[in-house]
Parts: C-alpha cells; structure tokens; sequence
C-alpha cells in the first residue's frame, strides 16, 4: 500500500463542555451528576428552524458540528454551497437515534399500532444521521455508517483511513455521535455497562475533517494521523504486537510516545485495566484522560481524539488532563498514542503526531 499521509484538517466537538469550542481547555466545566446531558449551540445558523423542530437532537447536533468543522477546515468552498464538499461522509454511533426510537416504541406500547408518528421512526435508524449530513452539505459521495458500539467512531475512522491512504478518497469528514436520555441511562447504568462507580455519562457528537497529504495545503494541517490498529479480541500478546506493528509503520519506536490518552472514567475495574494494560505497552509514560469532563458514552472515543487533536494543535496539554499531575510532559507534545479498550473484548490504537 503506498504510504500516502493522512492529515487532520479541522476537529470540532459538541459534549456537556462549550460546544463548537476549546474554552474547555482553559475553563472546564466539571459535571457534578451520574449522568449530564450536552450543551447545545444556536442550532438556527445551520437548520432552518421550521425544519430543526422536526429533528431529533442527535441529529441537529450531527449537522452542525459537521457544518462548522467543514467550515473550519480550510477547504475550497464552491460558489454554490456555503459549505466545502468533502468525497466521503462516515459516521460511526454506538446505538444511533435514541431519542427517536423511545418517541416510537413508547406510543407503540402504550397505544398500539394505530396512531403511531412516522417522523420518529423514520429517524429513528442509524444511518439518518449520515444522510442528514449528506444531504445538509450538499454531498453526494461515499456515505457509511457504522454502529459498533465502544469502537464506532474508530470503525469509521479506519474506513476513511484506509480510502485515503488507497487514494480512494482525498477528503473525508469522520464523525461519533450518540446520545443519551434518562430512560436509556438507567437501563445502561442497571446492566452494568454505564455509570459504574464515579464514571459520569454525557452525549458525544464529533466530527473530523481529513485530508490526503496532496490534497491538502500544508497551513491547512492539525496534526497527522500516523497509523491505527483496531483488535476485534485481544490479550497482552496480541496487543503488544499490534503496538509494535503500528510503530514500525509509523516510523516511531515506544520512546517517541510522549504521553497516552486513554478512556480511564472513574469506573474502578476498567480504570485498573486500563492502567496496567499500558504499562506493559509502553512503560512508565504520562497517562491522560478526558472522560472525567467529556463523560463517558458509546462514542466517546471520538471525543478523545478530539481532545489529542487539539493538544497537538495548541502545544500544550493542560494540567487537568493527567491522570497523574506529577508526570507531567516540559515540552511541547508531539506524539500521542490513544488507546481504548471498548468493553473488554475489542480495542483500538490510534497514533497522533504533531
């Protein structure tokens, strides 16, 4: 495969923090419930609003994080579309539209058949939400999604991944959103999967703009996306050879990672894990975390490679992001491995390098 590089153009995210911001790195806003729900934008300069009263919140949220991600990502714009097209629209969400699919079932169960509303189950898929994408930029290309629970968003990822370094593709706007209602909350939290110890649960909705090394300006340019390993299972061996294959292709050795950000949130068990799986990784290197501000759902990972994004970006990672504050990197930083884990059976390894 001809080694083509793989830029971030843009990455933008709405969560429980400032959406379509980065006053959190600055100023974050700490939950102080189980479970907290995203704080949204003034949804009226990307959906007209007599459309967007007919729209679930996950997919207004999906819309305009994409807008403004597009809009931020330094692509030519066409003169008759206010927003740059990109070849592929992938999204990756966990269990897609559920605030739709309560607005279908619970009528269903109460009332029967009869008198039940279309509009929410026709938004109720998971693929509404890249449609709507599609059809509020203008596009017309590639259109995937994918619904893999913990590793959604790094499914997506790798499809674009994977088309641009084949030369498929030259741009790609990536995207993990999921949201989550009481109701649902309270399911998860019952079966053990959610909300465990002090682990905090939020909505995630991220969207990504990606570039091929060629079809991009070099002003235009985040950070590079250096390589990723998703592990359908895993043990020790197996991960630590996925590592090594992912460095090698990289060109980088286990020195070069100056810190690893990972999905430690509070929850006693997956935090050990956590811990000990990368330090036979990787030694003793700074561990992050994001979760604590961002919360934990479906497709929080995109939310993690958000955040390694903008550290990149900015040069710095702030103080409240270290698992622990007395390792705390002198320097700029400028290789970030993330690793998440997903529910035990599956995992993903994604290099970042500024």
């Amino acid at each position: 495969m001809n080694k083509e590089e793989i830029y971030i153009l843009s990455a933008k995210q709405i969560s429980m923090q400032q959406p379509l911001d980065e006053e959190w790195m600055e100023h974050p806003l700490y939950p102080s419930e189980p479970f907290v729900r995203a704080l949204n934008p003034d949804f009226k300069p990307y959906i007209p609003p007599m459309e967007a009263r007919r729209m679930g919140s996950i997919l207004k949220r999906a819309i305009a994080v994409s807008v403004e991600a597009l809009r931020n990502s330094g692509l030519v714009v066409s003169t008759d579309n206010a927003v740059p097209s990109v070849d592929a629209v992938i999204t990756g969400t966990g269990y897609g539209c559920i605030e739709n699919t309560e607005l279908f079932l619970d009528p269903l169960c109460r009332e029967g058949e009869n008198l039940l509303k279309p509009t929410c189950f026709m938004q109720s898929t998971h693929n509404t939400i890249g449609a709507q994408i599609a059809i509020r930029t203008g596009n017309h290309g590639y259109n995937m999604t994918y619904a893999h629970k913990h590793i959604s968003f790094e499914s997506a990822l790798y499809d674009a991944w994977l088309q641009l370094r084949l030369k498929k593709i030259g741009t790609a706007l990536v995207g993990g959103h999921d949201e989550m209602t009481p109701v649902f909350f309270e399911i998860l939290r019952k079966g053990g999967i959610f909300g465990q110890g002090a682990e905090v649960c939020g909505e995630a909705a991220t969207a990504v703009v990606l570039g091929g090394g060629k079809a991009v300006d070099s002003k235009q340019r985040l950070c590079r996306l250096a390589g990723m390993r998703i592990l359908s299972h895993f043990d020790t061996e197996t991960l630590n050879v996925a590592l090594q294959g992912l460095l090698v292709g990289a060109g980088h050795t286990v020195d070069d990672i100056d810190a690893v950000l990972c999905g430690v949130s509070g929850n006693p068990s997956s935090d050990t894990l956590y811990r000990s799986e990368i330090s036979r990784m990787v030694g003793e290197k700074p561990l992050l975390r994001y979760k604590h501000i961002f919360g934990q759902s479906f497709t929080a990972s995109g939310l993690g490679f958000y955040v390694a994004v903008q550290c990149l970006k900015r040069g710095f990672i702030p103080d409240f992001l270290y698992v622990n504050e007395k390792m705390q990197l002198s320097g700029a930083p400028k290789c970030l491995l993330l690793y998440n884990r997903g529910d035990g059976h599956s995992c993903s390894l994604i290099l970042l390098e500024a």
